[in-house]
């Protein structure tokens, strides 16, 4: 886990805020993330990643995807005993990089907000200043699944 956490914080170190990476990198770098998460929560969490192969090149804003599944994993995992699954997904539709982060939540304890968290919030407001768009990040909560969309439009 040491060893996992030294390469995720010496990766983020290197990477400037403005930067944009490929997907495939900030994979590598969430990969680490959530590798470090399993450490600590043991079989209680899993995740489920299906990332088109036409989107490994697509670029995003360096760490724009940690934030989203750390929140996923707060809301997910905080409030339950249970073993819960987060789900990413990432694919092309209409010259836009869309990803979706999946968790499950217990209305009973979790009581999702209206909005989007702090977290969420920055994620937000960086796409909103990078695209000077407010329609880049939406959330929904139905049937106990709350998911987080992130539109990335690629440069022509």
């Amino acid at each position: 886990m040491i060893q996992q956490l030294s390469d995720f914080l010496r990766g983020t170190l290197k990477k400037e805020e403005h930067q944009w990476i490929s997907l495939s990198e900030e994979m590598q770098y969430l990969q680490l993330y959530l590798e470090i998460e399993k450490v600590r929560f043991g079989n209680r969490l899993s995740t489920h990643i299906e990332i088109d192969e036409t989107t490994r090149e697509m670029k995003i804003p360096v760490l724009l995807l940690q934030p989203v599944v750390e929140n996923a994993i707060k809301f997910g995992l905080y409030d339950t005993t249970d073993e819960i699954v987060i789900n990413i997904k990432a694919w092309v539709e209409e010259n836009n990089l869309l990803v979706i982060i999946q968790n499950p939540f217990d209305p009973q304890t979790a009581q999702p907000r209206q909005g989007t968290g702090f977290g969420l919030n920055a994620v937000k407001r960086r796409l909103d200043l990078l695209f000077a768009r407010n329609d880049l990040l939406t959330t929904d909560a139905k049937e106990n699944i709350f998911t987080t969309s992130i539109k990335v439009p690629q440069h022509v």
